[in-house]
C-alpha cells in the first residue's frame, strides 16, 4: 500500500487534485480508510458521476497500475481469473505428443485476477460495474478478496504478491449481498452540486469565463431535475463546455442550446422534451442581480453574484 497517498486525509485530496480529479473531504476520508484499513472500496451511483474515474485517479496517485475487471451478463470466473492457450496447447500435443505437460506457465493467460494479484508493482484492480454480473461471480469475488489468493486446478495456488487496492463499482440495478457490502467500505457519488461541478468545469476547460461557466452550471442541474431517460453526465457537462469554447460563445442562447443539445443528452426523446422548454432553462441573466439556481424538490443549492469567483480554497487546491 502506497503511504504516502495514504499518510492522510489531506495527502489523499492533493494526490487526486494532482490527477485532475475533484474530490469533497468526505470522498478522501473514505478513500483514505479504505487505504489504511486495507479494505475493498465498493463505489455506488449513477453512471456518469466519476466512479470509474476514481480508480483512474487513485492509481495514478499512487504510481500504480490500474487493471479493470468489466462486469457483464454471463462473465464466469475463470473468464475474470485465467484461461489456457488452447492453440499453443494443441501445437504441443501435435509436436511432442500428449506426454508434454500443458498446464504450465507457458501456456497460462492472464486475466484481469490473476493479473492483479501476480503483479510485483503496486496495483489498483478495478471491477467495474458489478451490478451487471451473476449473484456467482460476486461470491467469488468474496471469496478471492477476503484471503486475495485463487487457486487454479491444473496449476495450484496463486497468493497474491502485493494486495492490490480494490475498487468495486456499481451503477445500482441490482441489489449487492450483504456479505459484499459488510466487506467493503461504502461510497454513494451523486452528481455534483452546483460549487462542485463549476470546479470541475474551471480545471478542466480552462480558458472559460467565469459567467458563461456558471451558466453552462444553470443549465445542466436544471436538465438534471428534468424526468429524462439519461440525465446528463459530468464527462458530458464537461464537453459541452469544451463545445461552447471551440464555438467561440461566451454566453448561452436558445439557438446555442438547441444546436448543441446532442452534445449533453443522448436519446431524441430526451432531446425533443428539453428542446421544448429551452427558453424556460436558460435565465436571463442580469449582470448586476444575484443569479439562483435551485436543487431537487426546490433547494437553494447556489447563489452566485455576477462578480462570483469560483472558491477553489474548498477543494484544497
Amino acid at each position: 500500500m502506497d503511504l504516502n497517498f495514504f499518510a492522510s486525509v489531506d495527502s489523499v485530496m492533493q494526490g487526486l487534485i494532482e490527477q485532475q480529479y475533484i474530490a469533497t473531504r468526505s470522498v478522501c476520508t473514505t478513500v483514505f480508510l479504505s487505504g489504511r484499513l486495507e479494505k475493498p472500496l465498493l463505489v455506488e451511483g449513477p453512471a456518469g458521476v466519476g466512479k470509474t474515474g476514481l480508480a483512474g485517479a487513485i492509481a495514478g496517485a499512487m504510481d500504480a497500475q490500474l487493471v479493470r475487471l468489466q462486469c457483464y451478463p454471463g462473465l464466469d470466473e475463470s473468464k475474470t481469473l485465467y484461461e489456457w492457450n488452447y492453440h499453443k496447447q494443441l501445437l504441443y500435443v501435435q509436436m511432442y505428443g500428449s506426454e508434454h505437460n500443458l498446464f504450465t506457465e507457458e501456456f497460462l493467460l492472464e486475466r484481469p485476477l490473476l493479473k492483479a494479484f501476480r503483479a510485483k508493482k503496486p496495483v489498483v484492480l478495478l471491477v467495474d460495474e458489478i451490478d451487471k454480473g451473476e449473484d456467482e461471480l460476486e461470491s467469488f469475488l468474496l471469496e478471492a478478496f477476503s484471503e486475495f489468493q485463487v487457486t487454479i486446478p491444473e496449476y495450484g495456488t496463486v497468493r497474491a504478491e502485493r494486495r492490490p487496492y480494490v475498487i468495486i463499482t456499481s451503477n445500482g440495478t441490482r441489489e449487492l449481498s450483504d456479505a459484499m457490502k459488510r466487506r467493503c467500505l461504502y461510497l454513494y457519488l451523486d452528481y455534483p452540486d452546483a460549487e462542485l461541478e463549476e470546479a470541475i468545469i474551471t480545471l478542466k476547460v480552462p480558458g472559460l469565463g467565469g459567467s458563461l461557466v456558471r451558466d453552462i452550471v444553470n443549465f445542466v442541474q436544471r436538465l438534471r431535475e428534468m424526468k429524462l431517460k439519461k440525465a446528463p453526465s459530468i464527462n458530458e457537462s464537461i464537453d459541452w463546455a469544451r463545445t461552447l469554447l471551440l464555438l467561440g460563445h461566451d454566453e448561452i442562447s436558445e439557438e446555442l442550446a438547441r444546436e448543441t443539445l446532442n452534445v449533453l443528452l443522448k436519446y431524441e426523446d430526451d432531446i425533443k422534451k428539453v428542446n421544448e422548454q429551452v427558453a424556460k432553462l436558460i435565465p436571463a441573466r442580469d449582470e448586476g442581480a444575484e443569479e439562483t439556481l435551485t436543487g431537487k424538490g426546490g433547494m437553494q443549492v447556489y447563489q452566485p453574484s455576477a462578480a462570483h469567483e469560483t472558491d477553489l480554497s474548498r477543494f484544497n487546491f
